[in-house]
């Protein structure tokens, strides 16, 4: 039902307080852009889905793939017209967490700005809650 996408980081954010939001994940401006373009050619699918497995040196890492329908359990996100649903594995260790997307001349990844995190990997792949 799904197919992965792109690749995304985590990052720690030290001394930032968990602020009550409309949503339990936020999607900065090149974020939703980026997920627009992602799915302007692919009406098949209604948005973005978030998840969670185990994997890497720290533990976790998030899985971002396409998605055609919404899980009962789900979260769903919608900002400025794009929507992210969020498995139920997923939601309690992005509560807070800002979605970003960055575009260098090496690489253009989803960022994952997680307050919540306890430590992450040397490569930011995978991290501990």
């Amino acid at each position: 039902m799904s197919a992965s996408i792109v690749r995304a980081t985590v990052r720690a954010v030290n001394k930032r307080k968990i602020l009550a939001t409309r949503a339990a994940l936020t999607l900065t401006p090149a974020a939703v852009n980026k997920i627009r373009t992602l799915l302007q050619d692919k009406p098949e699918y209604i948005g973005l889905k978030v998840g969670v497995r185990t994997r890497g040196c720290n533990g976790l890492t998030y899985t971002l793939n396409y998605t055609k329908e919404k899980d009962k359990s789900d979260e769903e996100v919608l900002q400025d017209g794009v929507t992210v649903f969020i498995e139920k594995k997923a939601q309690l260790t992005l509560l807070g967490t800002e979605m970003d997307f960055v575009e260098s001349k090496l690489s253009s990844e989803f960022i994952f700005n997680n307050p919540n995190i306890k430590g992450t990997c040397g490569c930011g792949e995978s991290f501990n809650i």
